[in-house]
């Protein structure tokens, strides 16, 4: 039988004018978490929110706070993360060196521990740490903007990591970031994934709690 299908909004699409307005619509929506993704304008070419901004919004949101560190040297702000309650870390494989040390950091810090893999880095990567991770984000679009478009290749990462996960016993959820929507959110689901980041099909929806209720829904 497969797993509740997890709906996490991604926070860089919403109305920054308007935020209290939309984060009140997540917290009245199906949604399961509140996707957060933190640039610093090296790892990736752009620049999202600090710290003080984050914790305005740890302040509104009734949604458990999915943490998504598009940054060099993530480790250096676990205590921050965790400050603003978050539920999940999430680092890059390719900005961690050193990433089982960092992993056993943010579950010491007393957080569930991600690992996101770029479009270009192949799932075997992940072989020796996959036991170790609560979930794996799959990019599926290059990060550092919202509003691209779907990177089809992503179907077949996902069923990859799906396989990964059952040969090692891993109990990592799949997650996938970028052009999610109610077109590709079926086929993500029927390759394996479990949680569906999604932010200009959500945020920009007319109807946004709506829109939520269809993507938690899809079978």
């Amino acid at each position: 039988m497969k797993n509740e299908i997890l709906i996490s909004p991604s926070l860089l699409s919403a109305d920054f004018g308007n935020l209290k307005a939309d984060l009140d619509k997540i917290n009245a929506s199906e949604a399961d978490w509140l996707h957060i993704d933190i640039m610093d304008g090296v790892f990736v070419p752009n620049i999202s929110f600090g710290f003080p901004v984050l914790k305005y919004v740890a302040e509104l949101s009734k949604k458990p706070l999915d943490v998504h560190l598009m940054i060099v040297q993530p480790e250096k702000f676990i205590r921050e993360v965790k400050d603003l309650g978050a539920m999940m870390m999430n680092v890059h494989f390719e900005a961690c060196p050193h990433l089982h040390r960092v992993v056993q950091q943010i579950k010491e810090a007393g957080m569930k521990a991600g690992v996101t893999l770029n479009p270009a880095t192949p799932v075997s990567m992940l072989a020796d740490i996959i036991e170790e991770v609560d979930m794996v984000l799959l990019m599926s679009v290059n990060p550092g903007f919202g509003g691209q478009k779907f990177i089809p290749h992503t179907l077949k990462k996902v069923r990859e990591l799906r396989e990964l996960i059952t040969a090692t016993g891993s109990h990592a959820l799949i997650e996938v970031d970028g052009g999610v929507n109610l077109q590709t959110a079926p086929s993500l689901i029927e390759a394996g994934a479990d949680v569906l980041v999604a932010g200009n099909a959500v945020f920009k929806a007319d109807d946004m709690i709506g829109t939520i209720h269809q993507l938690k829904n899809m079978k």
